[in-house]
């Protein structure tokens, strides 16, 4: 028989996986839609989302959903494709 301490963990482990998994979702989405932004050459619209894009990253983070230099490489490389089209533009 489990004890029911391993109960609440389980169902606590559950809620935690389900609400990372959202987060994960969320920032995989935004991230795809900064690099569509980045692609067609949207310097308003990239900038805005890569505002966004940094906030989760630092979030999730520091929640332990996704690694902290995973998080900080994924947001050096954003930011420089962002200048580069700023650059560009300019």
């Amino acid at each position: 028989m489990h004890r029911q301490s391993a109960k609440k963990h389980a169902r606590a482990d559950e809620k935690k996986r389900i609400r990372n998994r959202h987060r994960k979702s969320t920032l995989r989405t935004v991230l795809k839609q900064t690099e569509i932004a980045l692609d067609e050459g949207n310097v308003e619209t990239a900038q805005a989302l890569c505002k966004s894009v940094v906030s989760l990253l630092d979030r999730a983070a520091g929640k332990g959903v996704i690694k902290k230099g995973t998080a900080n490489r994924q947001k050096s490389r954003l930011i420089r494709k962002l200048h580069a089209l700023m650059a560009e533009a300019a």
